[in-house]
């Protein structure tokens, strides 16, 4: 089994940056920090909504079909 040494969290923001920095130049580096994330829905009400398009007997005879 091989041990992996993790680096500090400011070592890795740090190396991270310059990484994108090199690869991608300034202005595109930037431009990827600064994009917009999408906004996570509640994971209950992605539940609710999986839930609610659901047809029953086909989810049935997919979990339990027996062929």
């Amino acid at each position: 089994m091989t041990l992996t040494k993790s680096i500090p969290d400011k070592e890795l923001i740090q190396k991270g940056v310059e990484t994108l920095i090199k690869e991608l130049g300034y202005v595109d580096a930037i431009r990827f920090l600064s994009m917009p994330r999408e906004k996570r829905e509640e994971s209950v009400q992605r539940h609710r909504r999986w839930q609610s398009s659901l047809k029953k007997d086909d989810f049935f005879n997919a979990v339990f079909d027996e062929s």
